[in-house]
C-alpha cells in the first residue's frame, strides 16, 4: 500500500512539472521596432498577415480560444485605426494581439508532440473529403477541439487518454468520405456514362473504368491503412470515371460523322493549336507529322520561357542591387512621398481590370484586388484555364509593388455546412498561392493563404445576387515598409 502511494505521489509531481513546464505565458510583448510597431498603420497590417500565417499553420483549431482571443484585438486595433483612436490603444490591442498568438503558438506545438498521428489523419480526412459528411464529421471536430481546448487548460491526461479514439474516428471519416465522396461519384459517373450509351458508343472505356472502380474499393478495403495507394487509387478511378463521360460523348458525336467530316474535325483540332504556337502550317503532312510539329514547337517556346525566365531574374537581381545602393545613399522618403508613390501604383494596377473583373481599393496603406469573376468548379478548388488572363493581371499587379507581402483570402457563402465552407475556401485560397508561386510572382515565403468559409459575408446570402458577391477571392497587397522608386 505505502509503495502503491509513493508511486502515484512521484507520478503526480512529475504531472505537475510537465504540466507548469507547458503552461501559456501572459506576460504582455512589447511592440518590436522590427515589425514597424511604432506605425499603428504598419503594426495592424503586419498583425493581419501574423493572423493569417497562424490560421494557415492551423493555430486556429490547435489552440482555438487563444486564436480566438488574437483575433479579436486584432478586429478591435483595426476599429480604432479606422477611426482613427488613441495610438497607445491602438499598439497595446496589438500587442495583447500577438501574446495571444505566442501562447497559441506554444498551445500548437504541445498538441503536435502529444497527438501529431490525430492532426495528420485529421489532415488526410479532410483532404479526402470528410467535410461533406455533416454531422459525422461535425461530431468528430468537436471531439479533435476538445483535445485541444484541454492542451490549452493544462488537462494534458485528458489530452491524452482521448486521443487514441479521435485518431481512429478521423480514420474512419477518411474511409467513409473516399468509399462515399469519391467511389460514390465515380459509381454516379459511370451511371450517367450507361444512361448517355456507353455500352454502345465506348464499351472498351466503360470496361476499363468499372475494373478501375471495383479494384479501388477493393485495395480500400482490404488496406484500410495503405494512405497513399489509397487515394491515389481512388483519384486515378475518379479520373478514369470523368473521361468515360468524355469518350461516350465524343464517340457519340462521331458516329454520325462521315469519314471526311472526322478527318477535317481533326484536322482543325490541330491547326489551331499550330496557330497557337506559331508552327508552321503543316496540314498537308500526315496528322502524326502534325502531332509531331505542335510537339516541337512547344518544346521551344518551354526552353524560351526557361530561358527569358533566367534573363528576368538576372535583371531583377541587378535593380535591386542598384536600388540597395541609391537606398543607401538618399534619405527616408516622406509620407507625403510615400502615399505618392502609393497612390500612384494604386491608380495603375486600377487600370489594369476592367470593372466587371475586379474590385480595387484602398484600405490603409494595403492595396485590396476583390477578384468579382474568378469561378471553381462546384464544390472544388481547381484553377481552371479561363482564369489565366485574371490571374495574369493579379500578377503584374503585384510585381507593380516590387516584393510585397500578399494574404490570399477565401470566401464562400453560407451555403452547406460551416466546415466544408471552411475548407474550401482555404482549398481555393491556397490554389491561387500556389499559381502564383508556381509562376514566380514572388517567393513562397511572401505568399499567405487563408481561408475564411462564410464568416466574412459581403451581402445578404439570403438571395443568388447576395450569394454571387459573397463566393470570392481577395488579394491583399502590403507593400514594403521601405519605400521603393
Amino acid at each position: 500500500m505505502r509503495y502503491v502511494l509513493k508511486s502515484n505521489f512521484i507520478i503526480g509531481l512529475f504531472s505537475l512539472i510537465f504540466l507548469a513546464a507547458c503552461a501559456p505565458t501572459t506576460r504582455p510583448v512589447a511592440p518590436s521596432a522590427e515589425t514597424g510597431a511604432v506605425n499603428p498603420v504598419e503594426a495592424v497590417n503586419h498583425l493581419e498577415s501574423e493572423i493569417a500565417a497562424a490560421r494557415q499553420d492551423q493555430l486556429n483549431v490547435l489552440s482555438p480560444n487563444e486564436f480566438a482571443k488574437a483575433e479579436a484585438f486584432y478586429r478591435q486595433a483595426k476599429k480604432d485605426l479606422e477611426k482613427e483612436g488613441e495610438i497607445a490603444d491602438i499598439l497595446k490591442d496589438v500587442t495583447a494581439a500577438r501574446t495571444h498568438l505566442k501562447n497559441a503558438a506554444k498551445n500548437a506545438k504541445v498538441a503536435r508532440t502529444i497527438f501529431p498521428e490525430v492532426i495528420e489523419s485529421r489532415k488526410i480526412a479532410r483532404a479526402a473529403g470528410a467535410t461533406k459528411l455533416g454531422k459525422k464529421y461535425t461530431r468528430v471536430e468537436e471531439e479533435f477541439l476538445d483535445l485541444t481546448r484541454a492542451i490549452e487548460k493544462n488537462n494534458i491526461h485528458y489530452a491524452q487518454r482521448n486521443s487514441a479514439k479521435v485518431n481512429e474516428d478521423y480514420r474512419a471519416l477518411e474511409l467513409r468520405a473516399i468509399k462515399t465522396e469519391t467511389i460514390g461519384e465515380v459509381r454516379t459517373l459511370i451511371d450517367q456514362a450507361e444512361k448517355a450509351g456507353a455500352k454502345k458508343s465506348a464499351p472498351r472505356s466503360l470496361a476499363f473504368a468499372k475494373k478501375q472502380l471495383e479494384e479501388t474499393d477493393a485495395f480500400i478495403t482490404a488496406n484500410p491503412y495503405a494512405k497513399v495507394e489509397m487515394n491515389q487509387k481512388a483519384d486515378e478511378a475518379l479520373f478514369m470515371a470523368r473521361r468515360l463521360l468524355t469518350i461516350t460523348d465524343q464517340s457519340k458525336k462521331l458516329q454520325y460523322m462521315k469519314p471526311e467530316e472526322t478527318a477535317l474535325w481533326m484536322e482543325n483540332i490541330l491547326f489551331e493549336i499550330t496557330q497557337q504556337t506559331s508552327a508552321r502550317d503543316m496540314r498537308e503532312q500526315s496528322f502524326n507529322t502534325q502531332v509531331d510539329n505542335i510537339l516541337e514547337s512547344i518544346k521551344s517556346l518551354q526552353e524560351d520561357n526557361r530561358f527569358m525566365a533566367g534573363k528576368l531574374k538576372s535583371q531583377r537581381s541587378e535593380i535591386e542591387t542598384l536600388n540597395q545602393k541609391m537606398a543607401a545613399k538618399e534619405k527616408i522618403l516622406t509620407v507625403q512621398a510615400a502615399e505618392k508613390q502609393f497612390n500612384q501604383r494604386f491608380n495603375e494596377v486600377q487600370n489594369y481590370f476592367e470593372a466587371n473583373e475586379a474590385e480595387v481599393y484602398k484600405q490603409g496603406n494595403q492595396l485590396v484586388i476583390r477578384l468579382r469573376i474568378i469561378q471553381f468548379p462546384i464544390g472544388q478548388a481547381i484553377i481552371l484555364p479561363k482564369n489565366y488572363p485574371l490571374l495574369s493581371k493579379v500578377q503584374q499587379a503585384i510585381r507593380t509593388f516590387g516584393e510585397p507581402s500578399v494574404v490570399i483570402e477565401g470566401h464562400t457563402d453560407s451555403t452547406g455546412t460551416t466546415q466544408v465552407n471552411q475548407h474550401l475556401s482555404e482549398q481555393r485560397a491556397e490554389a491561387v498561392r500556389e499559381y502564383l508561386i508556381a509562376n514566380q510572382t514572388l517567393p513562397a515565403y511572401k505568399i499567405v493563404a487563408a481561408g475564411y468559409g462564410s464568416e466574412r459575408p459581403l451581402a445578404s446570402n439570403a438571395t443568388p445576387e447576395g450569394r454571387a458577391i459573397n463566393r470570392r477571392i481577395d488579394v491583399i497587397i502590403s507593400p514594403e515598409a521601405k519605400p521603393r522608386r
